[in-house]
């Protein structure tokens, strides 16, 4: 389901989809796809909406996708037998999203 959320960096309220709740202190923290910016954001429970009607109708200007066949890898050292090769990762590292980011 669609939420409006307010974000704090764009300063506006967005439509977001709710991917994570975390709980702190005194409310909850949710983790945000913002479906208009293809970005993700947390956000105070507070600052969230249910949306209104003719709002659900509007399409998304941003999609999830993932890279068809593409699996993430890493360099595994061995210090024991002093080698490193190269093999697949359960997810992407920051140095590989920061060049794809790059390239596009």
């Amino acid at each position: 389901q669609v939420y409006v959320v307010f974000s704090e960096e764009l300063k506006c309220w967005c439509r977001a989809l709710i991917e994570s709740v975390r709980s702190q202190a005194d409310h909850y923290q949710l983790g945000c796809f913002l479906v208009d910016y293809a970005k993700y954001c947390s956000v105070a429970s507070e600052n969230i909406r249910v949306l209104a009607g003719a709002f659900v109708k509007i399409p998304y200007r941003a999609k999830k996708c993932s890279l068809h066949c593409t699996k993430p890898l890493t360099l595994h050292l061995d210090f024991c037998e002093n080698t490193a090769k190269i093999g697949p990762a359960k997810r992407w590292d920051t140095a590989a999203i920061q060049h794809f980011r790059n390239l596009l």
